[in-house]
């Protein structure tokens, strides 16, 4: 035994062990059938152990005998898939089954028909019994006008669709009956004894509402066949025969025993196939039809014309039988253009049968003809027995003889089914008939009616067609597993035969022959190729949870893929010089494919170490790497390229993979060897956190840098902050620091353009909270020190605020511009940019010494004055270098001076215009009517002091200070307050005496009101919010006491500052005349210089511009849009119903 043989053999016996240990057999079993296959060795296995399962005797073949004993459950099992109880899941149901129908005729029964489940029985009373199978409870008579004596029924023939009936007579009379007549109608024209007739099933399926019976063949008993058209439509003019026509006549003359028709193909007919048979011959007449109408014509005669000079295909089966049948079988019956798929003919020497094919091109429409020999159905006779009728199913024949009924198949010819008729003394069998539509078969007799089920007709078709080796169709006829199994079986070892070794393969794969078996016969073979496909095809059709199987065949096929790669590799590099290789480099291709798609399909089913172990044990880094990617593996796929220095590829593996850890772990390495692409790897992963990516970015500063090749760092940082918008400070920062030191090369040039550390700085973005940029500044000022960056320096201060410092270090390295933008910068400042304009001008008079250049400086800013800089100025200078600045400052000056002159004469002005606009407004009048009401209490509005708006508002004075102190503020309520406490403190001074001839009521016009009570209505008792003015029942009179009480109570706040102003008593003040007012008329207090009535006039001014300063009412619409209509605790029924 070779040492490929062995391998293999480790293989099978693995595979064997797995596939048997999860069907719960002992793994003892798998190594005694190895062991005694190496020794060849038939004899029992010795030493087996007390109680173990005894181990089976060992074929070369590989076949195995049960190991259970008899009574055991798993034996029992075995038995069931075996090929002797390959049926065991099919119910062996009855090919035939033979019933009697329970009806009882009134007369013997002479004639029976069935169409559609319509059931036609012809007695010899001459009534026809007519049963519908829908409603077997409902029967029909129907009595032909003829007494027995004068007429005998001799056949009965209905049509496809079960509404014709033609009923013919021993004596040549014939009568039609329609479905729905009473009684049949004679046909006068029908003049013969008919014997068979070919209906237009196409037509009469076709429509259901149809009374005609379109063109019918008629064979008669003269041996002359008639075509004739049947319409049961009423017409006075017209008789149920349209038309009858004989077409043609037999030479012989005798009966035409069976005729059929049918036209093709169905959707377009052409032509059309005439079969005609007596007793001893049969005829095919084939042509084209006259026409084709709806209302039916004359068909045939055309067709028949043409064989009155030619001989129609004429077959002759002599013999002694006097009756014939012709039976067809229909696959789709109940379909209007079905074609007839079988026939068969019964003759004097037995059954002509054969199929159809109505695509011939010859003149003999019948394929496969063939004559069955009547079998003899008692195994003492010896001539076999004619039978009476015959019926054809797909696949038997029904015979019926006097005293039985026989099936006989017409695949093989074998009798399968047999049954004695169950008939009474003196019964006589009348013959047979089939339901050509719905499949139903009839045996009849002059008593009784039996029916002949036919239902597991294929019950054995698969095995006959498996003897026949039609494979094929006996996997279509095949029902139960064990059927299929045994097919299949069977079919495998006869492709494995005939050496169609990748069928058998294929056929091997679904059925349950031992796996082991199979795997032995295609290595004895050397068929390791359609071994491979077996195991695919295995593999394909294992159970996902069979997880052992799937990993042992998945590996074997990885085995027998490496090596027939390897076996194409070594021929293709041995013939490639004498030969032409072209087939074997395309064959290589579809396997090497063949083996990738495997991968792919089969990658969770394999042990990744053992497939890198196998093929790294065959050299093939392709599939190598192929595999690693396939499952994802893409850490080795790296590790690979970068092993080989090819970092491209590297970047490709780690771009086609999804783990972002492999961009850390490799970044080191590749940002060393190819910057650039590995920059490009990771901005398309912007997913990335940079933060674990600056190990990798830190490899530049120690790498050596092409000076005219941009530093991938800065861009992939650049592309961090300013397109991905990071704002991480280390981010920031480390930018910072590419852009200060992008490498630490000693040889590294610090005095380089600062254009992009500058750009950076100025358009870093700053955090929106605290406006300062991500980047240390302190971090980025000491880098830029350290690097001697003067520039970034400067603007480094400036982004701390450090103008001063800033504009140092500019002036401190002579850069005056740097220092005049950063002196600008402070815009909010204006002392701190004059100061540092102050030393920028400093430094140019001082330092540079340069009295032209300073002049000029002054016309850059608009802060400093030639008077600033004079101080700076030496002591000894001449003065015509900035005589003209000087005269130019003074003119300025001059200017100034004038304009505000301007301005004050312009204020003074306007005052003087204000004062005689205020003066001028005291003297405006609003004339009123007499009954003018007030807009509060709606009293007369001249019954006491008032008010009138020049939105034409009017208001009492109490009535004005009840609505103005609600809406107006804290602060004016005080006021009010104020000026309240001191009214009412001067009033009560002194009695308050009226002087002779002076009215106390107010002046309105030069109409005076009286005084008296009478005439004037006294102010009435308020009820106030506050407690403390309860007891005052005359604010006025009593005016000292309630002043201490506003006193003590003007530190309320809110409401309560409302509570304290007294309506009445301001009322009362407001309107008495100054010199009323004790104490406070004519006159001028000993050491003041004012008039103390002039003094209550200005009181009185103050609190009339506070309550009288605007309209409350108008007001109050707007101080009131926020409050609700109805108050709290306030009713409203306004909505009511």
């Amino acid at each position: 035994m070779g040492i490929g043989r062995v391998c293999h053999l480790h293989w099978l016996l693995l595979c064997h062990v797995s596939l048997r240990v999860l069907n719960g057999r002992p793994s003892c079993e798998a190594t005694a059938m190895f062991d005694d296959y190496v020794e060849h060795s038939n004899g029992p296995a010795s030493g087996v152990t007390a109680g173990a399962l005894p181990r089976p005797q060992l074929q070369y073949e590989g076949f195995e005998a049960s190991p259970y004993e008899p009574d055991d459950p798993r034996a029992e099992f075995e038995e069931a898939h075996s090929v002797g109880n390959i049926d065991s899941g099919v119910v062996h149901a009855p090919i035939f089954d033979l019933g009697r129908v329970q009806y009882v005729f009134p007369a013997p029964l002479i004639s029976f028909v069935v169409c559609s489940d319509m059931l036609a029985m012809g007695l010899t009373s001459n009534v026809i019994i007519l049963i519908e199978l829908s409603h077997s409870d409902q029967v029909i008579k129907v009595k032909i006008p003829r007494k027995p004596t004068e007429m005998s029924i001799y056949k009965l023939f209905m049509d496809p669709s079960g509404r014709h009936i033609v009923i013919t007579s021993v004596q040549g009379e014939n009568w039609y009956l329609y479905r729905n007549w009473k009684e049949p109608r004679r046909l006068k024209g029908f003049k013969m004894v008919i014997e068979s007739i070919a209906w237009n099933k196409t037509a009469l399926l076709s429509s259901s509402h149809s009374t005609s019976t379109r063109e019918i063949l008629i064979g008669a008993r003269n041996g002359t066949l008639y075509e004739a058209v049947l319409d049961a439509e009423e017409d006075f003019f017209k008789s149920q025969e349209r038309y009858l026509q004989a077409v043609f006549s037999l030479p012989e003359r005798h009966p035409i025993t069976g005729v059929k028709f049918d036209f093709f193909p169905p959707t377009d007919p052409k032509k059309a196939l005439v079969i005609v048979t007596t007793s001893s011959r049969i005829y095919q007449f084939v042509g084209a039809p006259d026409r084709r109408s709806d209302d039916g014509g004359r068909v045939f005669s055309g067709l028949f014309a043409g064989y009155r000079e030619t001989a129609p295909k004429i077959l002759e089966l002599p013999g002694n039988l006097q009756h014939s049948e012709l039976r067809f079988f229909t696959p789709n019956p109940d379909q209007a253009l079905s074609l007839p798929k079988g026939m068969a003919w019964m003759t004097g020497p037995g059954i002509y049968h054969g199929t159809l094919n109505f695509e011939s091109k010859s003149e003999d429409f019948i394929d496969s003809a063939q004559l069955l020999p009547y079998l003899s159905v008692s195994a003492d006779a010896d001539t076999a027995e004619t039978p009476q009728s015959i019926a054809l199913t797909e696949f038997h024949f029904i015979l019926l003889y006097k005293d039985r009924i026989a099936g006989v198949c017409n695949l093989d010819d074998q009798l399968k089914y047999e049954e004695s008729l169950p008939l009474k003394p003196s019964e006589e069998v009348r013959g047979m008939a089939s339901d050509p539509v719905r499949r139903t078969y009839w045996v009849y007799t002059d008593q009784s009616l039996f029916e002949l089920v036919v239902g597991n007709e294929d019950r054995d078709v698969w095995k006959i067609y498996l003897e026949k080796q039609q494979f094929d169709v006996a996997l279509r006829y095949a029902k139960s597993a064990g059927q299929r199994d045994h097919v299949l079986s069977a079919q495998a070892d006869a492709y494995f035969n005939e050496g169609r070794f990748f069928q058998a393969a294929q056929c091997y794969a679904q059925c349950s022959t031992p796996f082991e078996k199979v795997a032995l016969k295609f290595l004895d073979a050397g068929e390791r190729d359609a071994l491979r496909s077996y195991l695919i095809s295995r593999l394909e059709r294992t159970r996902k949870g069979d997880l052992t199987q799937r990993m042992m065949l998945a590996t074997w096929l990885v085995e027998f893929y490496l090596s027939k790669c390897n076996e194409l590799d070594d021929l293709v590099a041995s013939e490639s010089v004498s030969h032409d290789v072209d087939n074997l480099q395309t064959e290589r291709t579809i396997l090497e494919d063949d083996l990738r798609q495997f991968f792919d399909t089969y990658k969770h089913n394999l042990d990744r170490d053992t497939v890198y172990e196998l093929i790294q044990g065959h050299g093939r880094i392709d599939m190598y790497l192929y595999y690693a990617n396939a499952i994802g593996d893409f850490q080795r796929v790296i590790e690979h390229w970068i092993l080989e220095e090819d970092w491209l590829k590297a970047i490709e593996a780690i771009n086609r993979q999804s783990d972002l850890e492999l961009y850390y772990r490799f970044g080191p390495v590749l940002m060393r060897q190819a910057p650039k692409e590995t920059v490009d790897s990771w901005l398309r992963r912007p997913s990335l956190d940079p933060l674990r990516l600056i190990p990798s970015i830190l490899q530049l500063q120690r790498t050596p840098r092409d000076p005219l090749s941009p530093n991938q760092a800065i861009r992939f940082l650049n592309q961090l902050i300013f397109e991905q918008y990071n704002t991480s400070p280390t981010v920031h920062n480390l930018l910072v620091t590419f852009y200060v030191s992008p490498t630490s090369s000693p040889t590294y040039d610090t005095s380089e353009d600062d254009g992009a550390l500058l750009r950076f700085l100025s358009t870093a973005p700053s955090d929106p909270v605290t406006g300062k940029p991500y980047y240390d500044l302190d971090y980025a000022l000491r880098l830029c020190k350290n690097a001697g960056r003067t520039q970034p320096c400067v603007h480094i201060y400036s982004k701390m605020g450090l103008w001063e410092n800033s504009v140092d270090l500019a002036l401190e390295k002579g850069d005056l511009e740097l220092a005049k933008i950063n002196a600008d910068m402070p815009e909010e400042d204006q002392p701190l940019r004059k100061k540092l304009w102050l030393k920028i001008a400093r430094y140019v008079v001082q330092d540079k010494k340069d009295i032209k250049t300073a002049m000029r400086f002054l016309e850059n800013t608009d802060l400093l004055k030639i008077e600033d800089i004079l101080p700076f100025f030496p002591d000894f200078v001449v003065i015509d270098d900035f005589k003209e600045e000087i005269a130019h400052a003074l003119e300025g000056y001059s200017a100034h001076i004038d304009a505000l002159k301007d301005e004050m004469n312009e204020a003074t002005q306007t005052a003087e215009t204000i004062k005689q606009d205020i003066v001028a407004l005291k003297n405006r009048f609003v004339t009123i009517d007499a009954g003018e009401q007030c807009s509060v209490c709606s009293h007369l509005l001249l019954s006491r002091q008032f008010y009138v708006f020049p939105c034409r508002h009017s208001f009492h004075a109490d009535c004005l200070i009840s609505l103005v102190k609600e809406y107006l503020p804290a602060h004016a309520l005080r006021k009010i307050i104020a000026l309240q406490d001191k009214l009412t403190t001067g009033a009560v001074n002194g009695k308050a005496v009226a002087p002779q001839g002076q009215s106390n009521g107010p002046s309105i016009g030069s109409r005076t009101l009286p005084a008296n009570p009478a005439s004037r209505q006294q102010p009435q008792q308020r009820a106030l919010l506050s407690a403390n003015f309860a007891a005052i029942p005359n604010p006025l009179q009593n005016g000292a006491r309630a002043a201490n009480l506003l006193g003590r109570n003007i530190i309320s706040a809110g409401d309560r500052l409302r509570d304290l102003i007294v309506p009445d008593a301001l009322a009362a003040v407001v309107s008495t005349p100054t010199s009323w007012m004790p104490g406070m008329g004519g006159g001028r207090r000993p050491g003041t210089g004012v008039d103390s009535s002039e003094k209550t006039e200005i009181l009185r001014a103050e609190l009339e511009d506070i309550l009288a300063s605007s309209c409350p009412l108008c007001e109050s619409v707007v101080a009131g849009l926020d409050k609700p209509f109805v108050k709290d605790g306030e009713v409203d029924t306004t909505w009511t119903l």
